[in-house]
């Protein structure tokens, strides 16, 4: 048996999370949000870490058809 609620996001699963009060009042504060935003928030951009690791280690192996030089010329 599957537990969660079924949302626009998606399925989601209720958790209990022991933090530090201090760390909890800086995220939210940072955030601006409430609990479940922030450990959302978080979630989410440790979630996305992945990517950014991968697209890391592609740079300088991906070729472009055109020099960064002539795309800055398209900006004036």
């Amino acid at each position: 048996m599957r537990t969660g609620i079924m949302t626009s996001m998606g399925r989601l699963k209720k958790i209990t999370v022991e933090v530090d009060e201090d760390l909890l009042t800086r995220a939210q504060k940072q955030a601006r949000g409430g609990v479940t935003g922030t450990v959302r928030r978080g979630l989410e951009i440790l979630a996305a870490a992945d990517a950014y690791e991968k697209l890391a280690r592609m740079k300088g192996k991906v070729r472009f058809s055109t020099s960064l030089a002539t795309m800055r010329k398209d900006r004036r």
